[in-house]
């Protein structure tokens, strides 16, 4: 796609064509989906999470279907960083988008690492994921409490030389500490948010669905709370938001925005219709034109509370 200068954003000094990124998870490394469309019509990827060793996930099964959504625990499945660096990133620097590296850990080193080692290549950005257990600490995560977050910002930004983007989890009691610890840590952008604690049961074996017992909630059905927490950030932080939860057509990215997102990510959407970010983007275009918006940015914070 040409660049079309009335959907183009910066997001702490990087520059998207539109602001339609591939949400961490469910776009891989966009060699499948670089099948069917040229990647170059999204603003950006935002790769699968990278931890600094491979990892084989979680047992299956690990993913079901709910109502407006979907359960997984894949467990961060991924073939390590340096198999990224070598063999997915050459590629992907060629696909004519921005290139988002989500990486996760399980200790404050892992992820400093994980970012050291992403600093020479052509990562664009490096969104960190504090959803992730945190094994010094008992299980507890990094993102769960306003201490653990801006530790961990704190500790990666000072390793880190790309633009970071903290990707809060909703599992907390109030998001915007979460987004006030990031911010104060050092973080360049924000991006929320991450999957809903969820579970379902098998009614006849009586065992949950998952062999994980719980999992991430996506999809349509977290939508409100995305549009809530995004709102509730966007009035307390300096910070450039980037708004993800639910979103599955150009309506709903249109609602994002409103609330204060400068950029979407589209997830779970991409699983039921793979063209969904292309649909949105087209979608969000053809209101933009009917409602004389000349900029994209024009849209972001424009929601009129009560």
């Amino acid at each position: 796609m040409e660049k079309n200068n009335k959907l183009s954003v910066n997001i702490a000094g990087v520059e998207f064509n539109n602001p339609i990124i591939a949400a961490s998870g469910t776009f891989g490394f966009g060699r499948e989906y670089g099948e069917l469309y040229p990647l170059s019509e999204l603003g950006g990827i935002s790769c699968k999470g990278t931890t600094l060793k491979e990892r084989p996930g979680n047992p299956p099964p690990r993913v079901t279907e709910t109502p407006g959504g979907m359960l997984n625990a894949v467990g961060l499945q991924n073939p390590g960083v340096e198999h990224f660096i070598n063999e997915d990133l050459p590629w992907l620097s060629k696909q004519g988008t921005r290139i988002i590296a989500n990486i996760a850990g399980s200790t404050v080193e892992d992820y400093c690492r994980t970012a050291e080692l992403l600093n020479g290549t052509a990562v664009d950005m490096v969104e960190l994921n504090i959803s992730c257990p945190n094994v010094k600490e008992g299980g507890v995560q990094f993102g769960v409490t306003a201490e653990g977050v801006e530790g961990i910002t704190r500790a990666v930004r000072e390793r880190c030389k790309k633009p970071l983007m903290v990707k809060l989890s909703p599992n907390v009691t109030d998001i915007t500490e979460m987004a006030l610890a990031a911010e104060s840590g050092g973080a360049d952008a924000l991006s929320l948010i991450n999957t809903l604690t969820g579970m379902r049961i098998d009614i006849n074996s009586r065992r949950p669905i998952i062999r994980n017992n719980t999992g991430g909630l996506s999809g349509p059905a977290v939508l409100p709370v995305a549009i809530r927490m995004v709102w509730q950030v966007c009035n307390k932080v300096k910070l450039p938001v980037v708004g993800l939860g639910g979103i599955s057509t150009w309506q709903d990215a249109v609602e994002m925005l409103l609330a204060g997102a400068v950029a979407i990510q589209v997830g779970t959407a991409i699983f039921t219709d793979p063209y969904a970010p292309i649909k949105i983007r087209d979608g969000l275009l053809e209101f933009m034109d009917k409602n004389g918006v000349k900029s994209v940015s024009e849209l972001t914070g424009g929601v009129r509370p009560w």
